[in-house]
């Protein structure tokens, strides 16, 4: 019970801080630093520009000002990040044995393999199951319902999923069905015919029937070679992880590929194929005496290399046994610049300033940084990461989970915020919710103490655990920077305030922030990570998957 006392005393000593006026939570210190963030002096804040180069500036500058250290490279505020642009020359192919009669499909002649495939190495696998259409839409559309896929290859069908299913609602989702069978479902393998367009926009963008986002800015010019300017080779793919990563074969197929596959099925494909068009229902099963030998094999030439850089910085721990491990906390930097085209008819502004997304995420990280500074030590070390080019495809993020600059099997947990200011849809009714994703995935116990921090604070949100259902048609589990560290193993909670009408446009403005709400989210964060920093063992990695979605709410047992 004594301990329980002063824990509690520690816990209302942290709020009392954190909601001081003079606190670098409060609304107003807040307000000063993502009124410079989401000015147009720093244009748009797009990856590899200057104007992201002067946020980074001002993030190091209000570190070093609060006397916290830098963690990045050469004693700086920085780490460096290469995005290479890479040209493959392939060489896979997939051999299929259906009970004993083989043949072998090179990439390009009846299958396709990604331009990325990871390291060459040769995979075997005799378990192919076949998904129906492999998604997981809602409860009466659930591919994977009683079905274990883990260490298996699965096979599905149908651009456009199962009668009822509405293709724009369900289009991230019908897009992702290579994602959902090998990073969530634990597939081996993913074998699918080429999607087919279903319409609507591309890209990161919000719920189909929301605006759309501002015009991308212009491409830039070709890269040119050195000497004589000869223009480079077109990049392939583009990534900044490590080249040769072992990576799930995902790979789509043509019809005499699949014809061959289902041959030794009792279901052949013909008439699987033409129930999918239908969009009727289709059975699941294995295909019985069928083995897969994949043989990856590409040659990578990285002919065009950009920097940006990640903003990182670490405040030690007190406790001579736990301070080299970490919480970690993340934020991204970046946002989506200017228009550099012709403006249409009564336009005058051309700079996407990204107030909330994400420099309320952004603005947020600095105030806890200069908290966690300020207040009662932690007996874990705390890690701040200001990621760049997440709007780019998680590019800092991922950098860093390849090129961490603490051991990762170090970081007890990451708490990431991306866009914490605004009401969803401006709704009233959201008023005081913060959308928590990802808490129960990898550890139960994490979930239970974010809810015991928020139950700590003067006056708790309401937490809103919807975008953590496994079926979120827009899959925010995967979309913002917590995910590059829960790839690898690392427990995580993503807080965010949802998606409004000035998602990615040049009205997401300074005047529009909820400075209070922004401050009562960031307090929540500051309890949470104070909770898990003073834990004396890491969070239990029991990594038991979402549980918690719509209605959801209190502890997990």
């Amino acid at each position: 019970m004594r301990h329980r006392r002063i824990l509690l005393f520690a816990l209302s000593a942290a709020a009392i801080l954190a909601a001081t006026p003079d606190s670098p939570l409060s609304p107003a210190n807040l307000r000063t630093w993502l009124t410079y963030l989401s000015s147009d002096d720093l244009e748009g804040r797009q990856t590899f520009s200057e104007g992201l180069g002067l946020a980074a500036a001002y993030i190091a500058d209000q570190l070093k000002d609060a006397g916290i250290q830098p963690a990045g490279e050469h004693g700086t505020y920085l780490q460096r990040v290469e995005v290479l642009g890479v040209k493959t020359t392939s060489h896979s192919t997939l051999t299929v044995d259906v009970n004993g009669r083989a043949r072998t499909f090179k990439d390009g002649e009846g299958i396709t393999f990604p331009k990325n495939v990871g390291g060459k190495r040769t995979l075997t696998i005799n378990h192919v199951e076949f998904t129906g259409y492999g998604v997981n839409l809602d409860a009466a559309h659930n591919d994977y319902r009683g079905l274990d896929v883990k260490g298996k290859a699965v096979v599905w069908l149908g651009a456009r999923g199962p009668k009822g299913t509405d293709p724009q609602a369900a289009r991230r989702q019908l897009n992702a069905r290579a994602s959902l069978a090998t990073e969530e479902m634990g597939a081996f393998a993913s074998i699918a015919p080429p999607p087919e367009p279903l319409g609507g926009r591309g890209g990161r963008g919000p719920n189909a029937g929301a605006p759309a986002p501002a015009p991308a800015p212009a491409a830039p010019a070709p890269a040119r070679a050195g000497g004589r300017g000869t223009p480079a080779p077109q990049p392939d793919f583009t990534t900044v992880q490590k080249l040769g990563a072992e990576i799930a074969p995902r790979v789509t197929a043509t019809d005499d590929f699949l014809d061959f596959l289902f041959s030794g099925s009792s279901l052949k494909y013909a008439d699987l194929k033409a129930r999918a068009q239908v969009q009727d229902d289709l059975p699941k099963f294995e295909l019985a005496g069928v083995t897969l030998t994949f043989h990856l094999d590409a040659d990578y030439q990285v002919v065009k290399t950009q920097y940006t850089r990640n903003v990182a910085a670490i405040i030690p721990g007190s406790d001579p046994r736990l301070k080299d491990t970490y919480v970690a906390f993340g934020a991204h930097y970046d946002h989506v610049g200017y228009n550099q085209g012709i403006l249409s008819n009564n336009e005058s502004d051309r700079i996407s300033n990204g107030a909330d997304d994400d420099g309320s995420g952004t603005t947020a990280l600095i105030g806890l940084a200069r908290a966690f500074a300020q207040g009662p030590g932690t007996k874990r070390s705390l890690l701040f990461v200001w990621h760049a080019g997440e709007e780019e495809g998680l590019y800092g993020s991922r950098y860093f989970a390849d090129h961490p600059l603490v051991p990762l099997d170090k970081i007890s947990a990451q708490l990431n915020i991306d866009m914490i200011g605004r009401n969803r849809d401006n709704k009233d009714s959201e008023a005081n919710t913060v959308y928590t994703v990802g808490a129960d995935r990898i550890s139960t116990e994490l979930h239970n103490l974010l809810i015991d921090a928020n139950a700590s604070l003067p006056k708790p949100l309401d937490l809103n655990f919807e975008l953590n259902d496994s079926t979120d048609p827009e899959r925010v589990y995967y979309r913002s920077d917590h995910y590059s560290y829960a790839a690898k193993g690392i427990p995580i909670i993503f807080f965010t305030t949802g998606l409004h009408p000035d998602y990615h446009k040049v009205s997401d403005s300074v005047e529009k922030i909820n400075f209070e709400k922004m401050s009562s989210i960031a307090q929540l964060i500051y309890e949470t990570g104070r909770s898990v920093a003073n834990l004396d063992h890491m969070p239990a990695r029991d990594n038991k998957g979402p549980r918690f979605g719509k209605g959801s709410s209190g502890k997990i047992n």
